[in-house]
């Protein structure tokens, strides 16, 4: 493991994507000849991960998946799920999912529904019917007549939007990518570059079997006789970026602002549906693309989750939405200058500390070097590399004390143990080097900074950052100045002094929301992080944006604390309803304009609530210059 950089790993060789984003930024391909088993930083791949691999992470490791998420991505379980949660919360808000039915157990509520609609008063709705275990289009097909319907495996039938919005004619649906940094608690980022996928024929629902017309994968539709047409206003191919999608939006007059915050509460009331059931991974970040379809109402419907949307190049749009897609989600994973030393950083930093909190970690030294010496001795033995560390793992824990063992929570054996960087290495060491290009150099005067799970706490007194010219005036609030993607050395802009008041919750757990590239032209100041005073038993609130991924969850200081420790569902859907029924009340666009000029005289402000806590909000997702959300209501 001569090597400092970051190392990537691929599962089957792909997506290629990835492989050149990372190798563009540095990171080194994994080598399975040449490195051992456990030295990679990122396990990329497209199917579901085993048990046995978050059982086994390490540290310095990440993943691109959560565990048992299937309940939103397989169709099937997605009906269920939302069922429930309209049964238990009502459809006040659960509403944005067409009515569907799963063949063969639904089968005969079904054929009642089908037999109500078509004697209600002449009015003869569609269906569409969905393999569950398909994707990109395969085994879909549309109908009118019962008679038509024809399937041998099981399927979902769910009422056919037959009435949606249309551009010149044509027929579209939105991709929207959404990152869940973490389920406990709640972390979701949308991203502000989707696309817009068009069919390549002009609706038409006399011709339920024209495939081009109704359906609106790119899988299907670059194969139409029509997808090199320079079609009328679409133009050629069959994919727009969504600023092209917001000028449309523009020329609609409608509430954009409402219809924005309707697309943010289906993927939040969505993920809530599974939420509670999906482990604890703090080592993982997921990447969903959420379908979601308009109609002529300005009504927005999902259609289905994916689970690893497709990562290919079909056309110049793709590259420029999907190369910044992943380069903005390497960056929400919070790697570390130490992360790039892998085994060999905790090897090293593991003497220095002192011996009643050396003596908790997971897997001490000698087991590290015990599994380097199986390795290249040639043991004949059954076991692989990782049930050996397992195994020494579970060997190590059986040696502890029962009062050693007694002061960690559940599942300590994975991470890295509480630590007061404060005491021991503030005054030798510094504390953090914000310049992430460090990760490609080793550095052998950095101090360990632990993976962050739920029972983490650190301390930190003091984050020294590099600033361009001289420090401006103290402030309580962090800022963070978000730029373009590039080459270029990296840095943590803050408008604050360089020493941050521990008071202030702890930065890392905040992410690399505040680390991105030296801001080109033109680029933007993301507004003022409203972060509260630091509470021992809770985490900060998160990074407002990371590149153009835009933080919609949590929202505000209620529902921040409502994803501590247990979610609160229930609180949470009542701070969605009162948002939307907020932004429903309507807005002009002189009011707007007026808000946020208002809006930019109080940022620095820092409202605080009656418990004393900062006041936090989150921006609202969708517009091309995403406001604080107290920006978007109408004046009284």
């Amino acid at each position: 493991m001569a090597s400092s950089s970051l190392v990537f790993r691929l599962h089957d060789r792909g997506p290629e994507l990835v492989r050149k984003v990372l190798l563009g930024r540095g990171w080194k391909e994994y080598d399975g000849g040449e490195q051992e088993e456990e030295d990679w930083n990122l396990y990329w791949r497209a199917s579901a991960f085993r048990s046995s691999d978050y059982h086994n992470l390490l540290p310095w490791q990440r993943l691109n998946h959560h565990p048992k998420t299937v309940g939103i991505t397989r169709k099937d379980c997605l009906v269920r799920n939302l069922r429930r949660m309209r049964a238990t919360f009502g459809s006040s808000l659960y509403h944005f999912s067409p009515a569907a039915f799963i063949l063969p157990n639904d089968h005969t509520r079904f054929l009642s529904e089908y037999t109500r609609r078509r004697q209600t008063g002449g009015w003869s709705p569609y269906w569409i019917c969905k393999p569950v275990d398909l994707s990109q289009g395969r085994g879909i097909f549309i109908f009118e007549d019962y008679k038509d319907l024809i399937y041998d495996s099981s399927v979902v039938i769910q009422r056919y939007i037959s009435n949606p919005l249309l551009i010149s004619g044509y027929k579209f649906d939105l991709r929207i990518y959404v990152c869940v940094k973490n389920f406990h608690p709640l972390t979701i980022y949308m991203h502000q570059e989707g696309l817009v996928r068009f069919a390549t024929d002009k609706y038409n629902l006399s011709s339920l079997d024209n495939l081009y017309a109704h359906l609106t994968n790119t899988s299907i539709n670059k194969l139409g006789p029509f997808y090199t047409t320079n079609k009328e206003r679409v133009g050629q191919g069959c994919k727009w970026a969504m600023n092209k999608f917001r000028c449309f939006l523009r020329s609609q007059c409608i509430n954009e602002l409402l219809l924005w915050q309707k697309i943010n509460n289906i993927v939040t009331l969505t993920l809530l549906s599974i939420a509670p059931s999906v482990p604890s991974s703090p080592n993982c970040v997921e990447l969903f693309g959420f379908d979601v379809l308009i109609d002529s109402k300005f009504k927005p419907w999902l259609l289905e989750v994916n689970f690893s949307p497709a990562l290919t190049l079909d056309c110049q749009v793709d590259v420029a939405v999907k190369k910044g897609l992943i380069s903005d989600l390497i960056d929400l994973m919070n790697y570390r200058s130490i992360d790039s030393l892998r085994e060999r950083a905790y090897r090293k930093q593991l003497p220095r500390y002192h011996a009643s909190q050396a003596s908790r970690f997971s897997t001490p030294v000698a087991t590290f070097k015990e599994l380097k010496s199986q390795k290249t001795s040639g043991s004949r033995s059954s076991q692989t590399p990782t049930q050996s560390l397992v195994k020494a793992r579970g060997q190590h824990r059986a040696d502890q004390t029962s009062q050693s063992q007694s002061q960690h929570p559940t599942g300590w054996l994975k991470y890295l143990p509480p630590v007061d960087l404060n005491k021991r290495h503030a005054a030798r060491e510094g504390i953090i080097n914000s310049n992430i290009t460090t990760a490609t150099k080793p550095h052998t005067n950095q101090v360990l900074t632990p993976i962050f799970v739920p029972h983490s706490r650190i301390t930190i007194s003091e984050v020294t950052r590099q600033t361009r010219g001289p420090a401006p005036a103290p402030r309580t609030l962090h800022t963070s100045e978000v730029t373009h993607h590039g080459n270029a050395e990296t840095e943590m802009e803050s408008s604050g002094k360089a020493g941050v008041s521990s008071e202030t919750p702890d930065l890392l757990q905040m992410g690399l929301g505040s680390l991105r590239t030296k801001p080109a032209a033109g680029s933007w100041k993301l507004p003022h992080i409203r972060s509260g005073r630091h509470q021992p038993d809770r985490e900060g609130p998160p990074a407002l944006r990371v590149g153009d991924f835009i933080l919609t969850f949590p929202f505000n200081r209620a529902t921040l604390n409502a994803s501590q420790h247990k979610l609160d569902v229930k609180l949470v859907i009542q701070e969605l309803h009162k948002l939307t029924c907020q932004l429903a009340s309507g807005c002009s666009q002189s009011d707007k304009t007026r808000r946020r000029e208002e809006g930019d005289g109080k940022k620095d402000e820092g409202v605080r609530t009656s418990d004393g806590e900062e006041d936090f909000e989150s921006l609202l997702w969708g517009p091309k210059d995403p406001p604080l959300l107290s920006q978007c209501f109408p004046s009284s």
